[in-house]
């Protein structure tokens, strides 16, 4: 039992230390084992379901909008990377490199793949050639390395999870809308899936993605107020492609270059739902992609007639959800905590007097809540209540970034701002890097995105006064 009681001890409050809470949750939960490897973890099988279950759902919006699925070599030759000089630049302080085979040493280096433009623009330098072979609307699913020099679970890894699509158009118009409707799945995913309010908008030319024509972004907020990448879109133009000479003949049969976009999200989102929605008792998952939608905790388990009334009702419940019957002999307290560290939705507590009532309890993981239900009415109230905990938990969040989301005229304002608490602040900006890179130093502050839905919060620049362009938001971030 002395072990039971470990498995369960208190989290560290999340308002005290933010980053242990975080840590304490990864691990008291069961998400990962950390690996023998720096920033490798070992994903455990409560962390792996799910990123199955985030990967089963956009994957299937993926096939609907008609993207394959393919998978290219981990090992990219030196030669190969080399070819597009901004890419390069971009990934090399990350690169890891294999440069012996056994005990011989490679006539070329292999990089292992940080992200796997170059082998697309290869492939599709192969296979590409007329315009009839246009779109190639391509994804992965894979994993890749970048040997960050600071890590933390799910947030920044050297090895990490992912999907990256990798597109070919005939024109720069339809790589064009390719990124943007891949920015709103994106968007739809963390919204209606993860429960996760976010802001859509572009990135500014300092912070897009290396060798881009342009980048989009979805940002999010954390519960401590930092912003998180959740999610990138980019519009390559022609610019791998002239790299790579991938031509094709066009309807006048003349050659052209194609146009490509490229999209990815990661494990990172993990992380992402437990600093939006975790609390001090430990995980609080989105009900549409939590492995154990409802936890059945019998009471009184010992006595005649109670697992069998569990049993059934597992098996009733499997037509509707994703339930799960806790049998082992550990008490009905111990249970509880284990599952509310695991986030598990709902709970159903069935013992003696709620058989001989023909009832069960239900309680909720997002507001710990309680009511009794029938047993006949559970296949309508436990979709209703499921809806209803992803519902709240989405308000919740996005009440948190209205809460932290503040404007700013002047610059003096902005450092104000953040002196005395963290979030995003909207602000005014020229267009000019310098100002920037002025913002960063002053405040440790970075550009997020110039969100799709612009405000006139003033003229000028909330730097340097100048005539503004564009209205940004701003924060510090994962």
């Amino acid at each position: 039992m002395a072990k039971n009681v470990q498995n369960v001890e208190a989290i560290t409050n999340r308002e005290v230390d933010f980053a242990k809470w975080y840590t304490d949750i990864v691990t008291k939960a069961e998400l990962v084992d950390y690996g023998a490897v720096r920033g490798c973890l070992n994903l455990l099988p409560y962390g792996y379901a799910i990123w199955e279950n985030i990967q089963h759902t956009f994957d299937g919006w993926l096939k609907e909008t008609g993207h394959e699925n393919v998978y290219l070599p981990m090992f990219i030759p030196e030669s190969l990377l080399q070819k597009e000089k901004d890419h390069v630049e971009g990934f090399a302080p990350e690169v890891a490199w294999v440069t012996h085979g056994g005990s011989e040493e490679l006539a070329e280096r292999l990089c292992v793949r940080p992200t796997s433009e170059t082998l697309f623009c290869d492939l599709y330098s192969h296979i590409i050639h007329s315009y009839r072979d246009l779109p190639k609307l391509y994804n992965q699913w894979c994993s890749v390395v970048r040997w960050e020099k600071t890590t933390r679970p799910f947030l920044r890894t050297v090895e990490f999870m992912w999907q990256e699509g990798h597109t070919a158009h005939e024109n720069g118009e339809e790589a064009e809308a390719e990124t943007i409707k891949i920015l709103h799945l994106y968007a739809d995913l963390c919204e209606n899936v993860l429960a996760m309010p976010v802001i859509k908008g572009q990135k500014t030319d300092k912070e897009r993605f290396a060798g881009a024509e342009r980048t989009y972004t979805i940002e999010a907020m954390m519960h401590d107020g930092k912003a998180l990448q959740s999610g990138t879109s980019h519009n390559f133009g022609d610019g791998f492609a002239r790299a790579f000479d991938i031509q094709y003949s066009d309807r006048n049969n003349q050659l052209q270059y194609i146009h490509q976009a490229s999209w990815g999200i990661s494990t990172r989102l993990i992380g992402g739902i437990i600093m939006t929605h975790g609390d001090d008792n430990g995980l609080v998952l989105p009900p549409r992609i939590a492995p154990i939608q409802v936890i059945i905790v019998p009471i009184a388990q010992h006595k005649e007639g109670v697992l069998d009334a569990a049993r059934s009702l597992k098996e009733r419940l499997t037509a509707i959800c994703k339930v799960k019957l806790d049998e082992t002999d550990k008490t009905p307290g111990w249970k509880f905590s284990e599952y509310e560290m695991k986030g598990v939705p709902l709970r159903l507590e069935i013992g003696p007097k709620d058989i001989e009532n023909s009832q069960v309890v239900l309680a909720r993981r997002d507001t710990g809540e309680k009511k009794f239900v029938p047993m006949d009415q559970l296949e309508k109230e436990i979709p209703a209540l499921l809806d209803d905990i992803h519902r709240n938990m989405y308000e919740k969040a996005k009440a948190n970034r209205e809460a932290r989301t503040f404007t700013a005229k002047t610059l003096e304002e902005f450092e104000a701002i953040l002196a005395k608490q963290t979030g995003f602040i909207k602000a005014m900006w020229c267009g000019n890097q310098e100002c920037e890179d002025i913002i960063k130093e002053k405040t440790a502050a970075t550009s997020r995105c110039m969100p799709f839905d612009q405000e006139q919060i003033s003229d000028t620049c909330v730097c340097c006064g100048k005539p503004a362009k564009k209205m940004v938001y701003w924060g510090k971030a994962y």
